[in-house]
């Protein structure tokens, strides 16, 4: 009978599940957006699957978003950009030169006034032009441009860029006319000669960006966003026709329009109430997949709350980068969510909640077949392209094979809707390059995610269970025959569980560091007593068994002052599961048969393994053990002693907690044998030659 401890534990459990369930729910719900989700199903090139449709309502046809994008290109391209001219320049350098001209030359005589009044025409002529700073061809903004916009005061006037001028042109312009008055009189050439036209020129004209982009914008809103409408009652398409590129822009066009209307008064109500049952049912089928499959995911709540925070982040992530124009969906890693899950749970899992995922996205996602599936495609892919990863190579590599399964799976669905590859939009393909780049991000994530919710990699493993490890290296030291004892249990559990599936790097660490506890009282177990006195012969029985058993809480200690993970603990608590001292018990019972023996003194505190790998090391560690003792290594006496100890095991209900099938034990058995007639060359016995005679 349950204690009340135990029954308010598990009812904080049921209602812990119950409310990570409501909460995962609610927060979907607001991530989610609010739009009602067209109800017919189609794709470019392929037939109209559903019964023929009539439009429901007036509708205009939308202009696709590269249309619009086209069209405003074309409006900037056809703008006249513009600049202001600043007529003060002009009248400033006139002055100056006029002034000057005058204190060099005397303008009383007629020829001299003549000289500045064909130059002053010409300076005139230039500013009134416009001048520029630099060539025309070095200002972006006049790069095919014809013509300018001149700002001259309230005034704007367009002007072929080709009649402006730059400092430079000018300069030339000027030394010209001054070089054909010296042509016309060649005695003016030593007069004229000491006259620096350059100085009297100056840039007006001023780019106006503020302006340009002002009537940009202007001109760019009048761009009408539909190319025509569709009247309630005309026919959109039939039952069986193939959706051209027409009908396809005129269904995207009814989509939104369906959208636009159905969302408004009473039916968002109703819209958002259908959205909730839609994410409940989602949720309701992850966890009847982890009740049938993953039963100890749901027991672990602090795994369990990562599995759904880790789903809430990936969707509001992917609502959140489709909701701005500038950025594509796919940019969103989709496929770390199953590298995460495959990494901490398992494969099955990682697919599972891969499609439960892309459903959620997917409905809400531009193009919602084509998105699912190129996401479930990837993911899977990067799955079974990352079967283990114990080096950062493993994720690179993984990470190339979602770019190829994103660029093969949509040039696929691409080619089938346009009916040619030369239409596929290579600009996804950087999308999908940014995405499958952002995947190798799941390492440092990993690394954090363990710090965070105490779970454990193989790349961690893979650093555990090296044996410079400072706990490790304490045990060669100081208990060196169980270290060695250690390291064979390691390589038999690591063959047994590469044979019947399951983590060989968890299984190798939980080995190494399932008997850290005799550390303690090293002396007091036999494969550690070289040259001394067993210190038993001096203990009564019940003492004795308590040292042993004490060994498994001892390890526990060990293992959480070395912060070991609690997946490494489990290995550590559970070997002996609850499992007499047997060799004390008997002597007891043997040497004091009138008194009633307390069998619970003489028992490990458990608990019974609950993994395949704990279970393994439980098994591996009892038959290594005994068959040290085996007088005579046979291959006969080794299987009996391993179906014997593993029948013993299961008769004793060690092993109920466990995933091991009756296959499993049967390989287990066959395993064991044959690596230990290979330990201890065992082999057949030849057969007499008779001598000859």
């Amino acid at each position: 009978m349950k204690s009340y401890t135990q029954i308010i534990r598990d009812y904080s459990r049921i209602f812990y599940r119950a409310f990570l369930f409501v909460l995962t729910a609610f927060l979907l719900q607001i991530i989610l957006p609010g739009e009602p989700i067209f109800r017919f199903e189609y794709q470019k090139g392929a037939p109209w699957k559903h019964e023929n449709l009539i439009a429901p309502f007036d509708f205009a046809i939308l202009k696709t978003d590269s249309e619009i994008q086209n069209e405003k290109l074309e409006i900037a391209k056809g703008l006249a950009p513009y600049f202001k001219l600043d007529t003060t320049v002009y009248n400033d350098e006139l002055f100056r030169f006029q002034r000057d001209f005058s204190a060099a030359f005397d303008t009383s005589l007629a020829q001299n006034k003549i000289i500045c009044q064909e130059l002053s025409d010409a300076l005139s002529k230039v500013y009134k032009a416009g001048i520029l700073e630099r060539s025309p061809d070095s200002y972006t903004a006049l790069t095919g441009k014809p013509v300018v916009a001149l700002i001259t005061g309230n005034i704007s006037s367009n002007v072929p860029v080709s009649q402006l001028y730059s400092e430079k042109t000018s300069y030339n312009y000027l030394s010209g006319v001054k070089d054909k008055i010296i042509a016309e009189d060649p005695t003016l050439s030593g007069k004229l000669a000491s006259l620096d036209l350059m100085k009297y020129l100056k840039s007006n004209l001023v780019f106006d960006q503020t302006t340009t982009q002002k009537q940009l914008q202007e001109a760019q809103a009048e761009i009408s966003p539909s190319l025509g409408m569709v009247h309630a009652g005309d026919r959109i398409i039939l039952n069986g026709e193939i959706v051209d590129a027409q009908t396809y822009k005129i269904l995207e066009s009814l989509k939104t329009a369906y959208e636009k209307k159905r969302g408004q008064g009473f039916n968002r109500y109703m819209i958002a109430g259908g959205k909730l049952m839609l994410v409940m049912i989602f949720l309701a089928l992850i966890f009847i997949f982890l009740y049938f499959y993953r039963k100890d995911i749901l027991s672990q709540l602090r795994r369990l709350t990562f599995l759904f925070l880790l789903i809430v982040a990936l969707v509001f992530l992917s609502v959140f980068i489709n909701k701005d124009p500038n950025l594509n969906i796919y940019l969103v890693p989709f496929a770390i969510l199953p590298i995460f899950i495959r990494t901490f749970y398992d494969s099955r899992t990682a697919i599972f909640v891969l499609i439960i995922s892309a459903l959620m996205v997917g409905l809400y996602a531009p193009n919602s077949f084509e998105y699912i599936l190129i996401q479930v495609i990837a993911g899977i892919v990067a799955v079974f392209s990352l079967a283990r990863m114990h080096r950062r190579v493993h994720l690179v590599m993984a990470s190339l094979w979602v770019l190829l399964a994103y660029i093969v799976s949509y040039s696929a669905l691409n080619t089938i809707q346009e009916g040619s590859i030369l239409n596929i939009n290579f600009r996804m393909f950087e999308w999908f390059a940014i995405s499958a780049l952002l995947v190798n991000l799941a390492y440092p994530l990993i690394y954090i995610f363990e710090k965070i919710f105490g779970f454990i990699s193989d790349v961690t493993l893979i650093e555990i269970s090296d044996t410079n490890q400072p706990l490790l290296r304490k045990m060669a030291e100081e208990a060196p025959g169980t270290f060695q004892h250690s390291m064979q249990i390691a390589n038999l559990a690591e063959e047994v569980v590469l044979k019947i599936g399951g983590n060989p790097f968890l299984v190798r660490a939980g080995a190494l560091y399932h008997d850290i506890g005799k550390i303690a009282k090293a002396d007091f177990f036999t494969e550690n007593q070289f040259g001394i006195q067993n210190p038993h012969d001096t203990l009564n029985y019940e003492k004795s068994a308590e040292i042993i058993i004490s060994h498994v809480k001892d390890g526990v200690k060990l293992a959480k002052k070395y912060k070991l993970p609690e997946r490494l603990i489990e290995f550590i608590s559970t070997h002996h599961g609850t499992t007499t001292a047997k060799y004390f018990y008997l002597k007891q019972k043997q040497d004091n048969p009138n008194d009633k023996t307390d069998e619970n003194k003489f028992r490990y505190p458990g608990p019974l393994p609950r993994s395949k790998e704990a279970a393994v090391i439980m098994l591996v560690d009892g038959i290594e053990a005994a068959s040290r003792s085996l007088q005579d290594k046979t291959r006969d006496n080794l299987k009996k002693l391993i179906d014997d100890m593993i029948d013993q095991k299961v008769n004793e209900h060690q092993l109920d907690n466990s995933i091991l099938t009756f296959h499993d034990i049967s390989t287990i058995k066959e395993i064991i044998l044959n690596k230990l007639l290979n330990i201890y060359h065992v082999r057949i016995a030849y057969p007499k030659e008779e001598k000859k005679e």
